[in-house]
């Protein structure tokens, strides 16, 4: 039960850095979810939003950081 309780009190720390990373990517003026490749249709009725290019930019940001920290435990 202890593990468990770390393992809780772990997601609860990354879920608010995320948290506060978003809040403060949000004042700078980045054009994420803007980007150029972003899909937006806006119909009558309904508004279709796909943000394609903001995802593999997230992803390839993701992938390095990744593996740059992969490569530095080693």
């Amino acid at each position: 039960m202890v593990d468990f309780g770390k393992l809780l009190l772990a997601l609860g720390a990354i879920i608010a850095i995320v948290g506060l990373a978003l809040i403060l990517l949000g004042r700078t003026n980045l054009p994420i979810g803007r980007l150029p490749g972003d899909i937006i249709y806006r119909g009558k009725n309904a508004t279709f939003y796909f943000p394609l290019a903001t995802s593999i930019l997230i992803s390839v940001v993701l992938s390095v950081l990744l593996y740059v920290i992969g490569r530095l435990r080693k």
